[in-house]
């Protein structure tokens, strides 16, 4: 599981979330204000599938700036 912060392009905040509550493996996204402007958490099978739908399909929408990634280590109980 991972928590991933997104940097879109001006007024594009609601098209960037729209994508990404489209795509298979997203399971929550907001948008936020602050210095990003889309929280999402994302979980996957293995960390292998993970990556690659940041890489490959987060990271590609159209829109989307930058990203910050923050890979869930442990969760509190």
């Amino acid at each position: 599981m991972a928590f991933i912060l997104i940097n879109s392009e001006i007024g594009a905040e609601e098209s960037v979330l729209n994508s990404l509550r489209d795509l298979r493996g997203v399971e929550e996204a907001y948008i936020v204000y602050g210095v990003y402007d889309i929280i999402a958490k994302i979980r996957e099978d293995t960390m292998e599938k993970l990556k690659e739908l940041i890489t490959w399909q987060i990271r590609r929408l159209d829109k989307v700036r930058s990203t910050l990634t923050m890979i869930i280590v442990e969760k509190a109980e």
